[in-house]
C-alpha cells in the first residue's frame, strides 16, 4: 500500500489540480508566515488572515480528499 506521500507524488505527476492546490496552499502557507511577523494586526488584518487560514485549509482538505480518492480507488485522476 502506498503511503500519502508517495501518492501525493503521484498526483503531482498525473494531476493539474493537485499541483495548483498545492502551489496555492504553499502560497498561502508564506503570506501567513509574512502576517504572523508582525506583531499587532489592525482589525482589517485579523479578517484577512482569518480568510487566508480559512483558504489554506480548505485547499489542504482538498488534497487530502484526492489522495483519499486515489487510495480507495486507485483513479487516475484526470489530467486537467
Amino acid at each position: 500500500m502506498l503511503t500519502e506521500d508517495a501518492i501525493a507524488e503521484q498526483l503531482r505527476q498525473l494531476s493539474t489540480e493537485f499541483r495548483e492546490l498545492e502551489e496555492s496552499h504553499h502560497r498561502l502557507d508564506h503570506e501567513l508566515a509574512e502576517m504572523q511577523k508582525r506583531h499587532v494586526l489592525t482589525p482589517a488584518e485579523e479578517v484577512a488572515k482569518k480568510q487566508l487560514q480559512k483558504e489554506k485549509l480548505a485547499k489542504k482538505d482538498k488534497m487530502a480528499e484526492l489522495i483519499r480518492v486515489y487510495r480507495e480507488h486507485g483513479l487516475q485522476p484526470a489530467a486537467h
